[in-house]
């Protein structure tokens, strides 16, 4: 038995997020149908976590175990060749049998981009927030600190759905860094390095915000996101977030921001081989 851990990126646009769902196409399902096909097993594909609806990756991971004789690299060209172009798999490697994309994950890091020019070219309006008004840029960096902590999020996460359900989960995350950049005036973070991106250092027009956590809400990076928008805009003041984060009151909030600029950029695991625990980007 092979336990074969997957690294995938994928355009989110035409998805119904990560998650499978009657009816729905999802990269979950699209994955589990593929691997069918190849392995001809009912094999179940288990990811890091649940990208929503228009969200996009760049280090999304997953991990499936099957019987078949089909290598790493096998299966890393047999799923490009059947997938579409917009999902494509980065890397397939053979992972220790108690590994597990979800219950293992160490961190994730998430980006959101917030394009600032006038018109947005038509290659980048799938991938960006268009925000052309006015925003207090050092304003929202302030506010953006303020996440940085273990917190209880209930603020800054949609609801489930089901009262039973958001009655029971722990609203408390770790955030290890939250931080915008604008690209015309700042150096790249530490913690974004080049080979990290996607695509290549965005321009002079656009913003990036940067979130790197132990894990994430429904919602939670996208209404992040929109309460830093109100503080750019005047509607509230960096000194708001802890008092927000304080009340446990989604309807207090503000915005949630629309899917297309966010995307999960890397997943992060212990070194198997490192006795100190160590952790690496996927």
């Amino acid at each position: 038995m092979q336990n074969i851990k997957l690294t995938i990126a994928y355009d989110g646009t035409d998805f119904h997020g990560w998650q499978i769902q009657p009816g729905q196409l999802t990269i979950q399902g699209l994955l589990t149908e593929v691997l069918r096909q190849l392995t001809q097993e009912s094999v179940v594909v288990y990811g890091s976590g649940r990208t929503d609806t228009g969200v996009h990756a760049w280090g999304q991971v997953a991990n499936f175990s099957t019987q078949s004789a089909l290598t790493p690299d096998d299966f890393e060209r047999g799923l490009n060749a059947l997938l579409p172009p917009a999902v494509r798999i980065r890397a397939a490697e053979e992972a220790g049998p108690d590994f597990h994309a979800r219950w293992q994950a160490q961190a994730k890091t998430y980006i959101y981009r917030i394009y600032r020019g006038h018109v947005v070219p038509p290659f980048q309006w799938r991938y960006v927030l268009h925000e052309y008004g006015p925003l207090d840029f050092a304003a929202m960096s302030e506010a953006a600190r303020a996440f940085v902590g273990e917190h209880d999020f209930t603020s800054f996460a949609a609801s489930s759905g089901s009262e039973e359900v958001d009655q029971d989960r722990v609203m408390t995350r770790a955030i290890y860094q939250s931080e915008l950049m604008a690209c015309a005036s700042t150096a790249p973070s530490p913690a974004l390095l080049l080979s990290d991106l996607p695509w290549s250092l965005p321009g002079p027009d656009e913003w990036v915000y940067v979130i790197r956590g132990k894990s994430f809400l429904r919602h939670m990076v996208r209404k992040i996101l929109g309460a830093l928008l109100d503080v750019g805009r005047g509607r509230s003041q960096p000194s708001d977030i802890p008092r927000l984060l304080g009340l446990r009151e989604r309807a207090q909030s503000g915005p949630t921001v629309p899917p297309q600029g966010l995307c999960l950029l890397s997943v992060e695991y212990a070194d198997p081989t490192d006795s100190l625990g160590s952790v690496r980007r996927a």
